[in-house]
């Protein structure tokens, strides 16, 4: 039987594109019966997940309703405070996957990144780069927080553009001091699908799922060592 989800933030760009690939595809085995966006009242029942992609203030309202129901709880909102996050990873009564960047793709990128970091020490300025749509309320993006955080970059010295029709772009840049080479690494969303689709793998993954509070490295060592 379809596991029954709630798309919290039904009016955003990702849930309806969430919405458009399920129905598209049985074998998901998940069906959309409910969709509310953030500062609705409606009544929530007889669901088996919360689906996030909203607002702040959304995710938490979509996180206490799966509390309520006692059902797992994916987000990928960003702009988050530590406070609700710190929320989240302690959680213990019911299940919550949190990333920033539901990428496959961007999460080996962050990992090549670090392994770059560490070749280019010595010598060699490091910038962090990143570009979203206009539409896209927090800079820099929780992706590039991430990246900064992971590489021991300061968050603040993050750059950032927002340009109409750019679904996600992060580039790192590793400049020789002398000016003789600068090296780019580069990760570019190409189409919403990318993130849509891995959202609905994790959705099925997190329904196999203990309480707690998991994130991308937890479902990819998972299907590594399938």
């Amino acid at each position: 039987m379809s596991k029954k989800v709630l798309l919290n933030g039904a009016n955003g760009k990702m849930c309806q594109r969430i919405k458009e690939l399920i129905a598209k595809n049985p074998a998901y085995n998940v069906q959309v019966v409910a969709e509310r966006n953030s500062g609705d009242n409606n009544e929530i029942k007889d669901i088996d997940m919360v689906i996030d992609f909203s607002l702040p203030a959304g995710a938490e309202e979509g996180f206490k309703i799966a509390k309520e129901n006692k059902i797992p709880f994916l987000t990928g909102t960003t702009g988050l405070s530590d406070k609700f996050i710190e929320e989240m990873v302690a959680e213990k009564n019911i299940a919550v996957f949190f990333a920033p960047n539901m990428s496959i793709g961007v999460y080996s990128f962050i990992k090549i990144l670090k392994t770059a970091k560490e070749m280019f020490t010595q010598g060699y300025e490091v910038s962090v780069h990143e570009i979203h749509h206009t539409n896209k309320k927090d800079a820099p993006s929780g992706t590039a927080k991430k990246i900064a955080r992971e590489i021991k970059f300061p968050i603040e010295e993050i750059t950032h553009e927002r340009l109409e029709d750019v679904i996600g772009m992060h580039q790192v840049i590793f400049k020789s001091k002398k000016g003789d080479e600068e090296i780019t690494l580069k990760h570019n969303a190409i189409n919403r699908d990318l993130f849509a689709n891995s959202a609905i793998f994790i959705a099925n993954w997190m329904f196999t799922k203990e309480p707690g509070c998991y994130k991308m490295k937890d479902y990819i060592k998972e299907k590594q060592n399938a």
